[in-house]
Formats: structure tokens, sequence, C-alpha cells
């Protein structure tokens, strides 16, 4: 059981995991694993505890029903075991700027703060645009041969390449 008291794992079980579990998830549930389209969901009922009438006659929550189901709960499980694995390492601790941010970027908590939600944004709409996630294109859509994942998980490399260079430089 010493697996679990780990700080790093092998991105090479960990993928090869990932990749069980989402056979698993196809043969036993049906589903794909995939996530954006929980964080819709979660607005959804957090804007219907502010304004139901809106919620119920919105077109995409009509479509997209904001309510606790399979996927919703796969995001509570990863925040959960992600919390989990970090305590069990001994890995644990709450850091307002990252040191790899502070020596690269800048030591300052609201720019950090400011280009973290920024981020989260700008992938929340692009998310959406494309149909799906890094998780639903990259695992799910290229597990099943989707060409439209394929081209996704392709874009996804580059912008982690150029990203990347961007920050460390060339």
């Amino acid at each position: 059981m010493k697996v679990f008291t780990m700080v790093e794992w092998s991105p090479y079980v960990v993928g090869a995991l990932i990749g069980v579990l989402n056979i698993f998830s196809l043969l036993l549930s049906d589903k794909v694993i995939g996530t954006s389209t929980s964080y819709a969901r979660a607005s959804g009922m957090i804007r219907k505890l502010f304004d139901r009438e809106y919620v119920e006659n919105n077109e995409f929550y009509l479509k997209t029903a904001p309510e606790v189901d399979w996927a919703f709960m796969l995001v509570i499980g990863i925040v959960f075991g992600s919390f989990l694995s970090a305590m069990l390492s001994g890995d644990f601790g709450i850091v307002a700027v990252p040191p790899m941010w502070a020596s690269e970027i800048s030591r300052g908590f609201f720019l950090r703060l400011i280009v973290a939600v920024f981020g989260g944004v700008i992938i929340a709409i692009g998310s959406r645009w494309s149909g799906g996630c890094t998780s639903g294109h990259g695992i799910s859509g290229t597990g099943q041969l989707s060409v439209l994942s394929w081209i996704a998980a392709i874009f996804f490399f580059i912008g982690g390449i150029i990203t990347a260079l961007l920050i460390y430089g060339f």
C-alpha cells in the first residue's frame, strides 16, 4: 500500500489506469469520462437558487438539466481523491502563490488570482465551444476514435507546448 503515500505517480501507470477506468465506465454505465458539463450543471443549480424561472425557461438548461448526475459525482470524486492523495502523501498544503509561479512570473497573489480566474473562464468557454473538455475529448473521445476528439487533443498539446515555451522561454 506504499503507492498511496507517494507524492508523484508514474504518468504511464496513471494514464493506463485512467484508460481502464474509461473502459469500465463505458461497459458498466454506458457513460464516458468528462467533466465540463458538470460545471455548467453546477452553475444552473446555483442560478436556480436565485432565479428559478430563468433556469426553467433557459434553452441550455432544458437540454442539460441542472442536477447531480454521474459526471457531477465524478468531479466530486476527483476533488476528494486529490485531497485524500495529498493528505496520505504528506504533500498537502495551502499555498497562495505556488513556487514555480513565484519564480517564473510574479510573487503577487492578486496577479495570480486574476490570471487563474481568467484562465478558468477561457477554458470553460473553450470546452463548451468544442463540445467537451480535455477529459471528454482527450480520454473518452480519442478512445472512441472520434476525429473531432483527436483534433482537439492535438491542439491541447500544441497549446500546452506554446504555454510552456512562453513561461520558460525558447
